[in-house]
């Protein structure tokens, strides 16, 4: 099958859905399928089209969101490259600008168009409104979601029942929705792949002592992923055990506020902030963690609880219906519904070595549900459901001249 991936986000850009497309494409290709990627060029304002790993990067203009770029909704200079591909299949990750032109594209030249629907705006509305106006947003929201994944979509992907039930019971959505929790690349979070060297001279790095027992979070650093309640509960922690660190993995627009706050209560030297971290060393820090916390309510799934699990690392989760079917409460980790619960559960576990390992163990094993090439085996279902018994492309060509000569002969031309 011949699949067109259509997003705004591609690498060198670095989050969660980044790493679900690229993890979706190369597992696809390993079942022996040709991907093809139109992304945002995020490095500069020229097309470009990388051959050997089939990724065409449309000029875009900054957003002033991160990194990211937005490009036009019909880019002329793009159709005809794209229109060689023979696409069989397009699958849209996001809802605007390249988004939309997937649309476009997929109904211009009768292609069946698949879309996943990764992020809860709704919770995003504040970065833009400042806090005026939410209750509007949040309706032009709802409608703009309804719009891009009911009426220019045949098939909707979602990861949790949590984001199906946003879709069914306040969206009224009607058609198919597909729950597939995003997989990723299990095996490069394993002990046996990790680098003793590279982990102990990141160790060093990061004034990681032996004695330490370490409680991590990786994501985003911004109000939404409520850091500030782990970084609050942690002077709790220190209480009870002074080797208790909090490391937080990642940049956002609230680290000199979370900075600020450790400062404040004076817990800074067992807060570390690592900032931005290269994909190819996340699988380090994990394996740095004794314990993976978050308290997070606006996931649409939580990779980094499956990475945590996959490193064998127990997880402190927030009780959030993107957690609680990942996270088996007392099996894998624990969940919480408030700071007592929180405070307590990883008491516990600072102080509960052999529990720590247990749980770790059980969550390697449960990891194995996320593994990419189930993930894309899923996915590719869906491919064919969108297709609906039609034939791929090459077959529906061959299927239009036959039927145009039959014409052709009827009419006696």
């Amino acid at each position: 099958m011949r699949i067109g991936i259509f997003s705004d986000a591609w690498e060198p850009y670095i989050s969660g859905l980044v790493t679900s497309e690229v993890m979706l494409k190369n597992a696809l290709e390993k079942l022996g399928h040709e991907v093809y990627v139109v992304t945002a060029n995020l490095e500069s304002f020229t097309y470009e089209y990388d051959e050997k790993q089939r990724v065409y990067r449309i000029p875009g203009i900054p957003t002033g969101i991160y990194d990211s770029r937005l490009t036009g909704i019909y880019p002329l200079k793009a159709i005809k490259k794209i229109k060689s591909w023979d696409l069989d299949v397009i699958h849209s990750q996001m809802e605007f600008a390249i988004g939309t032109f997937a649309r476009i594209f997929a109904k211009q030249y009768d292609i069946p168009i698949v879309h996943t629907y990764h992020t809860m705006y709704e919770d995003y509305v504040h970065y833009i409104t400042k806090g005026y106006f939410d209750g509007a947003s949040k309706k032009i929201v709802e409608y703009l979601t309804k719009f891009y994944c009911d009426k220019t979509i045949d098939e909707l992907i979602v990861p949790t029942k949590k984001t199906y039930d946003l879709f069914k019971e306040k969206y009224k959505y009607e058609r198919n929705i597909h729950i597939i929790p995003t997989g990723i690349e299990i095996d490069r979070f394993y002990k046996e792949k990790i680098n003793l060297n590279k982990l102990n001279s990141k160790r060093i790095e990061l004034k990681l002592t032996k004695d330490d027992i370490v409680a991590l979070f990786v994501g985003r650093v911004a109000s939404e992923k409520s850091i500030d309640f782990l970084i609050d509960n942690h002077s709790k922690l220190l209480k009870k055990n002074k080797n208790v660190k909090l490391v937080i993995v990642g940049d956002g627009p609230d680290l000199d506020t979370y900075k600020k706050m450790c400062k404040k209560l004076k817990i800074e030297d067992s807060v570390i902030f690592t900032g931005k971290v290269p994909w190819e060393d996340m699988p380090l820090y994990y394996h740095l963690a004794d314990i993976f916390v978050t308290a997070s309510h606006t996931e649409t799934q939580g990779l980094t609880v499956v990475e945590a699990m996959a490193a064998s690392v127990p997880v402190v989760a927030l009780d959030d219906e993107s957690f609680r079917n990942t996270v088996i409460d007392g099996l894998t980790g624990y969940i919480f519904k408030n700071k007592k619960e929180y405070v307590n559960k990883m008491i516990e576990l600072i102080e509960d070595k052999e529990k720590r390992i247990k749980m770790g163990k059980q969550g390697r094993i449960n990891s194995e549900a996320y593994s990419s090439k189930y993930f894309a085996e899923r996915v590719l279902r869906v491919y064919e459901i969108a297709l609906n018994g039609k034939p791929l492309k090459q077959e529906r060509t061959f299927f239009n001249r036959l039927k145009n000569t039959i014409k052709r002969g009827f009419h006696g031309k």
